[in-house]
């Protein structure tokens, strides 16, 4: 799922898997440019807290992205 060297789009920060599901899941599921959890919560104006909240929901949903 993960190419090495995936970086953020905005800081470059090295990305974990499950920040690369969450942009597929909140931003596009075709995305090729990824965000950090901290960058993501600051495009929607959240808490990295309240994503993972959220990314929690969504795996106990069934969500495969995570």
């Amino acid at each position: 799922m993960m190419e090495t060297g995936t970086r953020c789009l905005k800081c470059q920060r090295a990305l974990k898997p499950v920040e690369i599901g969450a942009t597929k899941k909140f931003i596009n599921r075709g995305a090729k440019e990824y965000y950090c959890l901290s960058c993501l919560a600051d495009e929607f104006h959240v808490s990295e807290e309240l994503l993972l909240q959220k990314i929690e929901y969504f795996k106990k949903q069934g969500c495969t992205l995570f």
